[in-house]
């Protein structure tokens, strides 16, 4: 690539020096003509020709994206960065949030159809376990890990171009209860591609607070970080798994509680705009206990900013608390609409959660639910119906977990018996259907990618592709061992998918 670079920056530099050097050649022959001109007048003439040429040479179009090959150890507060400069392509895929956009459609509608898969590169081993999707911007690709470390890879060979360590993770003797250890980054960042910055929540051992950090896409520099935490909550029973989500230059924060909800834990998004100064919101989950917002898609946000989230069991059993609910709020926080389902009781005293599945937006109007009892919940997204208000009720699977993705007419979720296809009709008359089910395996949140179903199973450590139409099997392979919510992600021509601590990509053709 820099060769490429150079044959084209040379000839043009040439270019421009040669067409000043003969405009400043004929204004010295003008001068030596003139008897008037006087010898200090030609020496100053030809000062400003060197002069020029020097600017010619200094000002040449550089076109290389991304600085030279050097590497560089720097270090900021408690952070620390470690950066490999490299050269990157010019054109890019965008996969900047978890499954792809901010409504957590899973789509990524680049590419025509699939010809073939073949294996890719295979990253370095990272500092840790890798629980959050990789996402994707300008040609980098963002990993982050349990041990506090963020990643950039470049896409297209795998080679680390910087990695910034956060601070030490807190270790599971640190916790009353959970099954991550050590716990970092767990949920999903978010990058905004317009300012080139990546957002990313820590947990920081040295504190035990939540640190949302903004690092620098293409150096991984910190340009500010703030405590998220939600104020009055205790750090050490809640856990950030959702995914952060962004609209607007503002990024919200779900939390909920840890694996055997433990303590005085409450469903909460925090609201920041992406800055130090401003004043943070908060909004609770008006539970006794419990109700947390834990699935790994986080909240799903509509084209006018207004924020979906579903929350898991409270310990209510008679007074309405909202948990096992739908929710939606506004950008603001403030509650606008609600749904549970008529068997609220009953899944909270079985630790059903109907939050198990982050809420999917389909078109304009409907909301698609499901949760751990495998019922599937279709809503009217500007009136969510209260208890039993839903539009549509039917059974889908044996039990469903992390986020579903959609590609209209087809809506696939992951679930403990198989990936299921249901296809939705958004009419007037709205409903969903199954259209297929993939082979028996747990599993993770699929994605749709070139006319293809990517999904985990995440007991056997397979990444298996199936046709989005028909479920036809199309590829699988074995990526190794991987974390219970595992998700790929997708653009320029690959798909990438964490397991353990490595990230492996795929070619498409």
């Amino acid at each position: 690539m820099e060769s490429e670079v150079r044959s084209f920056v040379r000839p043009f530099t040439t270019y421009i020096t040669r067409r000043r050097h003969e405009l400043i050649t004929k204004e010295i022959s003008k001068a030596a003509d003139a008897k008037s001109r006087t010898l200090p007048l030609l020496l100053a003439a030809l000062a400003l020709a060197f002069i020029v040429l020097a600017l010619g040479l200094l000002f040449a179009p550089n076109n290389q994206v991304g600085p030279s090959s050097t590497t560089q150890t720097t270090a900021a507060t408690s952070t620390e960065t470690t950066s490999t400069r490299v050269s990157l392509p010019g054109s890019y895929s965008l996969w900047p949030t978890y499954h792809h956009d901010a409504s957590r459609t899973g789509f990524d509608p680049s590419g025509g159809p699939l010809t073939s898969v073949l294996p890719g590169w295979v990253s370095p081993s990272l500092d840790g376990e890798v629980y959050a999707e990789p996402l994707l911007a300008a040609g980098i690709l963002v990993a982050a890990t349990e041990n506090n470390t963020i990643f950039a890879l470049n896409d297209s060979n795998g080679q680390i171009i910087w990695q910034r360590h956060l601070g030490a993770p807190v270790p599971r003797s640190d916790l009353p209860c959970g099954n991550i250890d050590p716990t970092g980054i767990t949920g999903t960042p978010v990058i905004d591609s317009t300012a080139q910055t990546v957002y990313v929540v820590g947990f920081l051992r040295t504190d035990h607070q939540h640190w949302l950090f903004a690092l620098d896409l293409k150096t991984g520099e910190v340009k500010f970080s703030r405590v998220v935490d939600p104020p009055g909550g205790d750090p050490l029973v809640e856990q950030q798994r959702g995914a952060l989500s962004m609209w607007k230059g503002v990024i919200y924060v779900p939390y909920g509680g840890l694996y055997g909800d433990c303590g005085e834990y409450h469903g909460w998004v925090v609201r920041t705009p992406a800055n130090i100064t401003s004043r943070l919101l908060a909004y609770q989950v008006p539970t006794g206990r419990g109700g947390g917002i834990w699935a790994p898609s986080g909240a799903a946000v509509g084209a006018g900013g207004d924020l979906l989230v579903s929350t898991g069991n409270s310990f209510a059993s008679s007074v309405f608390d909202y948990g096992d609910s739908v929710i939606r709020l506004s950008p603001s926080l403030q509650l606008l609409d609600w749904f549970a389902p008529s068997d609220w009781v009953a899944l909270n005293n079985g630790d059903t959660d109907l939050g198990s599945v982050g809420p999917s937006l389909l078109g304009p109007d409907l909301v698609f639910q499901i949760g751990k009892d495998g019922n599937g919940y279709l809503l009217n997204r500007s009136h969510l119906g209260g208890v039993g208000g839903q539009l549509l009720t039917s059974r889908v699977c044996g039990s469903a977990y992390g986020g579903n993705a959609y590609a209209p007419p087809y809506l696939y979720v992951p679930c403990t018996d198989g990936l299921v296809a249901l296809k939705v009709n958004l009419g007037p008359n709205p409903s969903f259907s199954v259209s297929w089910k993939g082979p028996s395996f747990r599993a993770g949140p699929p994605i749709v990618a070139r006319g293809a179903v990517w999904v985990l199973d995440v007991d056997s450590g397979n990444l298996n592709a199936f046709n989005a139409t028909d479920g036809r099997s199309i590829f699988s392979h074995s990526v190794g061992s991987t974390v219970r919510f595992a998700t790929p992600s997708a653009g320029d021509g690959r798909v990438f998918v964490a397991a353990g601590t490595r990230i492996l990509s795929f070619i498409l053709s």
